[in-house]
């Protein structure tokens, strides 16, 4: 059943929506909330879940839910472009992270749906909670999922509350004509939609499969997830956060729709196991130089969590990778719609390089060679990796950034004027690749503008002889 629009409650907001003001993009913002029984799955009898992804699960059982998603979606209809994204909201921080208001979602006309799927997301973890729960209670209060066994026929509900042919009573789309709807997830999220690719969606329709066109796993660390007893999620405030996962499984080769792997250098070295061949209906990006969370992204986590909850986390670390992933997200959202929509695939990209160790193959700059390459990676003014500066949990994500010295930048660019000009001209070689969108490409330029000046403004402050 779903109920909504739903406002009030304590705060008077959807928790995470969006910093921006929808409105002012021409995007409606509404929740709504989702109950029921879903289904929980497991493998069906003699099944190995093997490194090649050719998963079989059975229905198992049912469980009551009640959960919210949050929709954003074009106030015109006749500026709708046909596709709704579901997002499998992350819950790694035990609160709910997502980000649907990029260029490409509110410049394409995409509908944008976060879906709150794990338990931890709705309860929270048990020291500290800060899951829907704690955070509203009187606008969440009654949420419940009682088993992350649950989330993946959660994640189909919703799929098929906002797909063509959903029952409009209370529709959370208002009337558009929805043609087809791609699933996505990001980190921890990703190794469940691995699963849901695997092992659910090639289930019948009347099993809780086939409820989309495409999926993207970004950041992703190559291992799913089990269908059984899965309340394990990762909780870095309780130490628990383990090594970092290394590839384990393949995306099935006989899937029936488009799906992608957009990763970073983090993602690519776990997952060096597991690499697979594009086909036509596979593809994988890694981008060189990139991290799994970049200080961009950070400010807006803090920005976030700032209003939700009060209290100013730590500034970001002026050391942790500074190359911006959410353009190249875009490129390969904007890619993947056009071939779930009977268009040409994405363009293949090259793979980043390693050595017989495992590790990326760098050039004379520290960066990845091969991959994927945004302008920052092919006209640097610092050394941007995965590389950590800290070994702790967060550290490992964040990666490093490593400005050159006065000297290096002279000698490679000779002043801003020259450094900028090769810096457009890589941005121009990332559009033709397909790796960054048109759009983008100025946004990208007045950022460098600013780094060569952060670079240049850090040398001045290092003692004499000290390196870039």
């Amino acid at each position: 059943m779903i109920e909504g629009p739903v406002t009030g409650g304590r705060h008077g907001w959807p928790f995470a929506r969006p910093l921006i003001d929808l409105r002012e993009k021409g995007y409606v913002e509404a929740e709504y909330i989702l109950s029921g029984e879903a289904t929980t799955y497991a493998p069906a009898p003699g099944a190995a879940f093997g490194r090649d992804g050719k998963w079989l699960a059975r229905p198992k059982g049912k469980v009551p839910f009640k959960t919210r998603f949050l929709v954003y979606r074009p106030a015109d209809p006749a500026k709708f472009n046909g596709t709704v994204v579901v997002c499998w909201n992350n819950v790694t921080a035990g609160y709910e992270l997502f980000f649907g208001e990029s260029p490409e979602v509110l410049e394409g006309g995409y509908a944008f749906v976060c879906a709150s799927v794990q338990r931890v997301g709705v309860h929270g973890f048990a020291q500290n909670p800060q899951g829907l729960v704690a955070w509203d209670p009187e606008r969440y209060g009654d949420l419940a999922i009682p088993t992350d066994d649950a989330t993946y026929d959660i994640y189909t509900q919703v799929a098929r509350a906002v797909g063509p042919a959903r029952d409009r009573t209370v529709d959370p789309l208002g009337g558009l004509d929805v043609r087809k709807v791609i699933g996505i997830g990001a980190s921890q999220s990703a190794g469940r939609l691995s699963t849901y690719v695997n092992a659910i969606h090639p289930l019948p329709p009347e099993e809780g499969g086939h409820a989309f066109d495409g999926f993207m796993l970004q950041i992703y660390f190559g291992a799913g997830t089990p269908l059984e007893n899965s309340d394990r999620p990762v909780n870095p405030a309780a130490g628990n956060t383990r090594p970092m996962l290394r590839g384990a499984n393949l995306i099935r080769e006989d899937l029936d729709v488009p799906a992608m792997i957009v990763n970073t250098e983090l993602e690519a070295i776990a997952c060096q196991g597991v690499r697979q061949p594009d086909t036509d209906r596979f593809r994988t990006w890694e981008a060189a130089a990139l991290t799994h969370v970049s200080y961009q992204a950070q400010l807006t986590r803090n920005a976030k969590y700032q209003r939700e909850f009060g209290l100013a986390p730590p500034a970001p670390s002026e050391q942790m990778n500074r190359i911006y992933l959410q353009p190249f997200y875009d490129a390969a959202l904007h890619h993947l719609n056009r071939w779930v929509n009977g268009g040409a695939p994405p363009p293949s990209q090259p793979l980043i390089e390693f050595d017989a160790d495992g590790r990326p193959l760098r050039n004379e700059h520290g960066i990845a060679r091969g991959g994927a390459r945004l302008p920052q990676a092919d006209a640097p003014v610092a050394m941007n990796s995965a590389t950590p500066v800290t070994d702790d949990f967060a550290g490992r994500l964040r990666g490093s950034n490593r400005p050159f010295d006065a000297a290096t930048l002279s000698a490679l660019y000779g002043d801003e004027a020259g450094y900028l000009a090769r810096f457009k001209q890589a941005a121009d070689a990332a559009v033709t690749a397909g790796v960054l969108l048109p759009r983008d490409v100025a946004p990208a330029v007045e950022e460098a503008a600013r780094e060569y000046r952060r670079a240049l403004a850090m040398s001045a402050r290092q003692p004499a002889g000290a390196a870039g």
